[in-house]
This record gives C-alpha cells, structure tokens and sequence, in this order.
C-alpha cells in the first residue's frame, strides 16, 4: 500500500470534503450504500469484473440468499459463497480452474470488486423471515473473513518436515485517483496462497490472507483476530503492501500512529493506534526479519532496501522529527519506516502481537513493501496492459525470492542484521 507518506493529514481533509456521502437505493426499505460500494457502477470495475468472468458472482449468490429459509441456512450460505470466492480467486490466480475471460489470471481486482457486489447484497437483502441489524453485521463480517482468505488458514502439523510461512496483503486503495488501481501485494496473496516453496532447508507451505484498507476494521482487532491463532505456530511471517515506486523496503521500525489519510471509506483517522491493554503499547516495534540477508540476495529486478527511518517527535520536543537511523530513546511515534497508514499500522499491530504471545526472540516476522504496481506510459483509461501485467508478475515472483531468503537465512541462524 502506498503508505509512505507523513503529514498528509490535510489532503485526507480535502479528499474527505471533495468526496460524496454513501448513497441510499431507491427500491425497498431504505438501504445504505458503503462508498466502496459506490463505485462498483463505474466502468472500469464493470469491465473488469466482466473481462475476469466474476460478473456472475454477485447474481449467483444473490439468487443463494433468496433461497434461504431462516437465518441459520443464510449464515452457512454465507460461509459456502465467500469461501468459495477465495478459493475461485486463488485458483485463477494459480492458473487452475477455468479460463474465463482476458484479463491476466495473476489479477487480484477481480476478488475485490466481486466481494463488494456480494456485500451489496447482503446489505440491501430483506428476507421474508426477518433480519435484524445485527445479524446483518454478522453475516457482512463473516464473508469479509471467509472470502479474504482469513478462515482457510491450513498450514501443515508440527513434525511433518515442512515449515509454515503466513503472508498478508491488501485490497487496492486510493480509488478514487484511479478506480483501475490493483494491489501487487493482494496478487501476491493469491499466487502464494497453499503454494510450497523449495529452500536449502526443506520445503515450506505458504498460507494467506487479504486485509480491508479501512480503519475501522482494524480498530476491531481484524488483524490480531486472524493472526493469534497462527502465529504461534508459523516459522515466518511477513505482512505485506504496496509502497513506494521502483523499490522494495524491508520496514525495520513500526510505529503506534495513525496520520489521518483517507481509507477506501474515505475516513480518516488521526491517533495513536488503538489496541487492547493501551497502558503497556509501545511506541514503536522492529523487524525479526533477517533483512540484511534479504537485501543483499539477488531477489529480482527491483532493488531492495533495509529502510531505518522514522518520524518522531523526540523525548521532551514538539515537533516532528525525520530520523534516518531509527527512533530515539523515549519518542513518540508520527511515522514508522512504512509510513502512517494502514501498511505500517497492520506492520505495527502483527509485530505486536508477536512480542506480546512471547515470540520476539525465535519468530522472524515483519513488514515488506512492494513497488508501486504502473500502468505503461500513456496508458490513462484501459484497465491493463501489458506492462502493467509483466510489473505484477515480478513483483510477485521477487516476493517469492525474498520468502525464500527469508526462510534460509533464518534457518542458519540470521535473523537480523
């Protein structure tokens, strides 16, 4: 995610005031509209969905609904179809299942805008049984997880000579720039998903999920809730976004602050990260990631940094602070090596988590950001081309390469610099 940005606070004001309220349908008891939903009607969304085949997802599942007969047979609907949609969306990705349509398979847009036609559905659906607003928010949250890959975690058990690596990415943001926008780190979840990688000390099994570009999700605990019961048990992780253009960035420093940008609901915030037990949240958290090793390797064609710097306003100071080398002794957060959005918010949260389950010393984890995914030169109005695809098939392939020397470098020991 293109989260490398601090004191941006005022363009999220003015993209905030510029931008239109949730709309409500005409048909029916009155229905509120989410602004992701929103854009759905535009053409590019309607071109890709079509061009991918995933045009027929939300009818379908909207036609599943209409056949429920209580709330009980809805919610396991619910389950089938999102899981479903992941699954559709990783096989596609993996070049399995039918190839429906041109646009590349390795796409990730296809899963992002067939997900908001079946939340759509859900929040406009009045079934003759009733639904009350809360079961209406269950079953919204239980496709977000379903269909985003965060209940099809399986990694292989303990003893059976293989490693568990987990890999998070994202949804596309910043739409309303551009609404063709693709998230090379949100492909890259669906190329790796259940994939072996082949390392000088054995195999190891990919699992991943995708994540919201919306604040509130995270203020509910979304990240710690599908990541506590794993990490635990993986040998690496790595949550992952897109950053800034021409490069990857291994983020050293994480920090707790939210810079007010605005999300794909146009909301900003502007605070400390909210967690549970705020008494003892650290200012900042650290890569367990070997990245000395990750950047030295030959990974692909994109460079590859150890990025140390942060925003800080220093022990007893006011102002904000650039720190190349890391943060001081007793500083408040403004900007972690990943910026103060999302990326380096979900960086901070899982690296968190890591510390307080007690696995800071022997889990390698942190955060990775990709190159800006670019369209060619030029190209302003169509929804890919071909350098747009070649762009997110390295990058996907190097996020690959830096796992793998991740997972070697670790085994021998190298788990920081």
């Amino acid at each position: 995610m293109n989260s490398i940005r601090v004191g941006i606070g005022a363009l999220g004001i003015a993209l905030l005031a510029s931008l239109p309220a949730p709309a409500t349908a005409s048909a029916g008891p009155a229905v509120t509209v989410t602004v992701e939903e929103q854009r759905l009607e535009r053409a590019a969304p309607q071109e890709i969905l079509r061009r991918s085949g995933f045009d027929a997802v939300a009818p379908g599942f909207a036609e599943a609904l209409n056949r429920a007969r209580s709330y009980g047979q809805a919610h396991r609907i619910v389950v089938r179809e999102g899981s479903a949609l992941w699954r559709r969306a990783v096989e596609r990705a993996q070049g399995r299942g039918p190839d429906v349509g041109d646009l590349s398979r390795d796409d990730d847009r296809p899963l992002y805008w067939a997900r908001l036609g079946m939340t759509r559905e859900v929040r406009g659906w009045e079934p003759a049984f009733g639904l009350d607003e809360r079961q209406r928010g269950a079953l919204l949250d239980v496709l977000e997880r379903t269909s985003r890959g965060q209940s099809d975690i399986d990694h292989p058990s303990r003893g059976k000579g293989v490693k568990r690596v987990l890999v998070t990415g994202f949804d596309p943001f910043t739409l309303d720039r551009d609404v063709r926008i693709s998230n090379p780190s949100g492909a890259t979840a669906l190329a790796l998903d259940g994939t072996v990688i082949r390392t000088a000390d054995g195999p190891a099994r990919v699992e991943t999920a995708v994540f919201p570009v919306r604040w509130q999700d995270f203020a509910d605990g979304s990240v710690e809730r599908t990541l506590r019961p794993y990490l635990p048990k993986v040998d690496l992780f790595t949550t992952v976004s897109q950053g800034r253009v021409g490069r990857f960035d291994v983020e050293r420093t994480n920090g707790a602050w939210r810079g007010g940008f605005a999300d794909n609901e146009n909301i900003g915030r502007t605070e400390t990260v909210p967690v549970t037990d705020p008494a003892s949240q650290p200012q900042w958290t650290s890569t367990t990631l070997p990245y000395a090793a990750i950047v030295a390797a030959g990974t692909g064609r994109f460079p590859v940094y150890d990025n140390t710097s942060v925003t800080e306003i220093p022990a007893g100071g006011t102002q904000a602070v650039v720190r190349p080398d890391g943060p001081t002794p007793g500083s408040t957060a403004r900007a972690g090596g990943g910026g103060d959005y999302l990326s380096n918010e979900i960086a901070y949260r899982a690296t968190l988590l890591r510390d307080r389950l007690g696995l800071h010393d022997r889990l390698p984890g942190g955060h990775v950001h990709t190159p800006v995914l670019q369209f060619a030169a030029g190209n302003t109005t169509e929804v890919t081309d071909p350098e747009f695809v070649r762009n997110r098939l390295d990058i996907i392939a190097q996020v690959r390469a830096i796992v793998t020397v991740a997972l070697e470098a670790s085994a021998t020991g190298r788990t920081r610099g």
